[in-house]
């Protein structure tokens, strides 16, 4: 089972989009260093208070790849730089 998810989220200390690249290059890290995930951004490459990125987990069992997957949209709302607005989820 292949379980995806698409996150929106603003951030609203970046004044520049170095700034946000410094910001998704830290949070994307953590993300994949503490979860079995791979992650990308994949939209709002110019904007630089809007950021979107997808990411995928694989697991033979669906209830896995959803608990996996909660964890992570749970981390990204944890962080004080940026406020997740939306999340959709996809299963392949």
């Amino acid at each position: 089972m292949i379980g995806v998810i698409v996150a929106e989220a603003l951030l609203y200390d970046c004044q520049s989009l170095k700034e946000k690249r410094s910001v998704s290059k830290s949070v994307s890290s953590r993300l994949s260093q503490r979860f079995n995930i791979a992650i990308a951004e994949t939209d709002h490459y110019d904007r630089w208070q809007r950021i979107q990125w997808t990411v995928v987990t694989v697991s033979n069992e669906r209830q896995h790849a959803e608990k996996e997957l909660n964890r992570v949209i749970r981390f990204m709302e944890s962080q004080p730089e940026m406020d997740v607005t939306t999340i959709d989820w996809e299963w392949l």
